[in-house]
């Protein structure tokens, strides 16, 4: 892939952080206290997943990617970044890494591992939506 694809690729996935920060407030302020806590982590996590999928497919033409090895890279490297960024920000916020870990289980209703697996796989699911070869 270019570098010109790569920094588009890097610009989506700052856009899927963003949503994603605005998913916890959402679900911090709207769907917990509305579903409960497990509920709420759910229909969170669901709801990131489609999001996440939905900014793949809209983007995928503008990032300019179309063969399937590319579209996995770009996903793998949207997931790498996710993990990147989820353990320092929690390590900078004083969380132990036994806390962080805490979310990559399903406990509670925690989806976080199936928000991860769509990330990893938005571009090249949306490629297949698009009925792209």
């Amino acid at each position: 892939m270019s570098v010109a694809g790569t920094i588009k690729a890097f610009v989506v996935w700052t856009a899927i952080l963003a949503l994603a920060i605005a998913n916890g407030g959402l679900r911090e302020a709207v769907l917990v206290p509305a579903l409960g806590p497990v509920a709420g982590l759910v229909a969170s996590g669901l709801l990131l997943s489609c999001l996440i999928l939905l900014v793949a497919y809209l983007t995928l033409p503008w990032i300019g990617a179309r063969a399937n090895g590319t579209l996995l890279r770009i996903g793998l490297g949207w997931l790498a970044l996710t993990l990147a960024f989820e353990f320092s920000f929690g390590l900078l916020r004083g969380k132990s890494l036994a806390a962080i870990l805490d979310a990559y289980t399903f406990s509670g209703g925690n989806l976080w591992l199936v928000v991860l697996a769509v990330t990893a796989l938005a571009p090249w699911l949306a490629a297949r939506l698009r009925r792209w070869p």
